[in-house]
């Protein structure tokens, strides 16, 4: 059985492949997310462009996508969360993290995907980037214990 690369842990014949090849519509927003990335995995652009909704397509470069695909190796999704989204909604976000590797580099896609419902089919919208949450620093004193986890007083290890 070939696990399914959405990460699901199921197998891909009754994961996403139904969905892709246009057995069953997929049930969820999430579930739809992950029939996408894996779609963007097994180069099915077909599939990634049917799935948009019909008024966010305008400017898709179905070209530009299955080469950027085919030169990625895929290291896997995070589904970070889903707000709304389910069986019986109308709209839903999804937040994935999607890991590939571009050109020997590492690379994180993290995005805040939007979802609308349309009869019984899921189309995404449109997708906004996640941006990193800035670091938080608080004021320490020379005789706390040091922020780098030593056990230490910050005067004796870092704030030197």
């Amino acid at each position: 059985m070939d696990l399914c690369p959405c990460g699901s842990g199921e197998g891909y014949a009754h994961c996403c492949e139904p969905i892709i090849t246009g057995v069953h519509p997929a049930p969820t927003a999430e579930q739809l997310m992950r029939a996408r990335y894996s779609a963007y995995v097994g180069l099915k652009m077909d599939f990634v462009f049917e799935s948009s909704h019909p008024d966010h397509r305008e400017g898709y470069d179905h070209e530009g996508t299955r080469a950027w695909a085919e030169q990625s190796k895929w290291q896997g999704l995070e589904i970070v969360g889903a707000t709304k989204g389910g069986v019986d909604d109308t709209v839903g976000e999804v937040e994935f993290i999607a890991r590939y590797t571009e050109k020997d580099v590492n690379r994180e896609h993290h995005e805040c995907g939007r979802f609308k419902k349309v009869g019984d089919r899921w189309f995404f919208t449109e997708g906004v980037m996640v941006k990193r949450k800035p670091l938080v620093v608080s004021k320490v004193g020379r005789n706390d214990p040091c922020l780098c986890g030593s056990g230490v007083k910050y005067k004796k290890c870092c704030g030197k």
